[in-house]
């Protein structure tokens, strides 16, 4: 039986076995039907030594609608819808290969994309179901995702260059919590090697770029989170998956499981909030998978065998200093911050694979976030990342933007 059939007999087992909606269930429920989501924009100027001429961007990153229904006191449906990069459509462009300097393009750079649709069974504290589209719980963006959760204008960038951003998925999963404990575990759809690379690692291997995803790999995903204060928890979460059998051919006779395992934490005392990740990966033959990508993609290159990434980030609200506001009262605030992060999408590599010193990247951030209204925020920050080449290495970046959060 396919992971898809056991999921649809699950779901009708607990239909079944749960207690029928009545009066009291419905009395006793607040407004069924709830939305809330966020928006991002930013302004990014760039002076990249690698890249001179690269020009200054202005981005609506992205416009999420999260809707949610309660259907009675056990069932509950959740959406999110993101709109990302001013959505689709036809774009004009600059094009210095055409006689006019303009090109049209059927569709834009950016997406709509539904990230979450799932149907929640609340069974009991310790034991509930998810089915249907999920998020991937592996790392913090998957928990901290709207503006006002992390500090940098963008997500952070250690998972962004090893691993999906807001990963999700379609599978089943448990979730509960007990005493101070919450965990989750999942089966979903698998990952397609044939967009592994040496810049990005794995990101290139979620489906999400194909209309249908293959899915006779899948993967298993746990994770486990103690809290240890208000706002505050430590955790782990691990993913293993073949990512082989999802290829669109039959053209690679080995397996290639992907597997992750990364630390997290999260503190937040008074004024004073600081993160911190550490993420390992490995690729199973990564060799094979390099020589099979070479003779099917466009602009291949070889991946490593491993991966690894960490960042830390601690952040002061300085508005106390300035007001009689006392530290961490109300969701207004000025937070200061710095962050360091280092990556290497190619930290290990197999024989015959060349280590590319140019994915071994760290970058120091530091800026300001100011919380003006708990719906509404501005960031500024500066960055400055070297790669692990011997001369014209440095990425420096000027970020300002904003972000919007409704229905929280």
């Amino acid at each position: 039986m396919s992971h898809r059939s056991i999921s649809v007999v699950l779901v009708l087992v607990l239909a079944s076995t749960a207690a029928p909606l009545t009066a009291q269930d419905i009395a006793s429920e607040p407004t069924p039907f709830s939305v809330e989501g966020y928006a991002v924009a930013n302004y990014y100027r760039f002076d990249w030594e690698t890249d001179p001429n690269r020009r200054n961007q202005l981005d609506l990153e992205r416009f999420a609608v999260e809707p949610a229904y309660r259907v009675n006191a056990w069932l509950r449906f959740e959406a999110e819808i993101e709109f990302e990069h001013g959505g689709t459509g036809v774009a004009r462009e600059t094009a210095a290969d055409e006689a006019s300097g303009f090109e049209t393009e059927v569709e834009k750079g950016g997406a709509v994309e539904i990230e979450k649709l799932e149907a929640e069974f609340l069974l009991h504290p310790a034991f509930n179901v998810r089915v249907g589209h999920l998020y991937v719980p592996v790392g913090l963006v998957s928990s901290h995702d709207e503006p006002d959760e992390y500090f940098t204008n963008a997500r952070n960038e250690t998972e962004v260059a090893l691993i999906p951003t807001l990963w999700h998925e379609t599978g089943v999963g448990v979730f509960g919590a007990v005493r101070a404990f919450r965990y989750q575990a999942l089966l979903v759809n698998g990952l397609d090697a044939t967009g592994f690379t040496s810049a990005t690692w794995i990101v290139g291997g979620w489906q999400k770029r194909f209309e249908e995803a293959n899915a006779s790999g899948v993967a298993v995903i746990g994770r486990l989170d103690l809290d240890v204060g208000p706002e505050s928890y430590v955790g782990v979460s691990g993913y293993l998956g073949n990512s082989a059998a999802n290829r669109p051919g039959a053209d690679l006779d080995v397996p290639a499981h992907v597997g992750l395992v990364e630390a997290h934490a999260v503190v937040r005392h008074k004024g004073l909030t600081a993160r911190g990740l550490l993420l390992y990966g490995h690729l199973q033959n990564s060799a094979a998978v390099s020589a099979a990508n070479a003779t099917i993609v466009a602009d291949p290159s070889p991946v490593g065998k491993a991966a690894l990434g960490w960042f830390v980030e601690a952040g002061v609200d300085v508005l106390p200093l300035l007001t009689s506001r006392a530290a961490g009262a109300g969701r207004e605030g000025v937070d200061v911050f710095v962050r360091y992060d280092w990556y290497d999408s190619m930290y290990r590599v197999a024989a015959g694979i060349v280590d590319d010193p140019r994915w071994r990247r760290k970058t120091v951030t530091a800026g300001i976030n100011w919380r003006i209204h708990p719906a509404f925020l501005v960031k500024a920050e500066y960055a400055h990342r070297s790669l692990g080449l011997a001369g014209g290495n440095h990425e420096d970046t000027m970020a300002l933007g904003f972000g919007l959060i409704y229905g929280d």
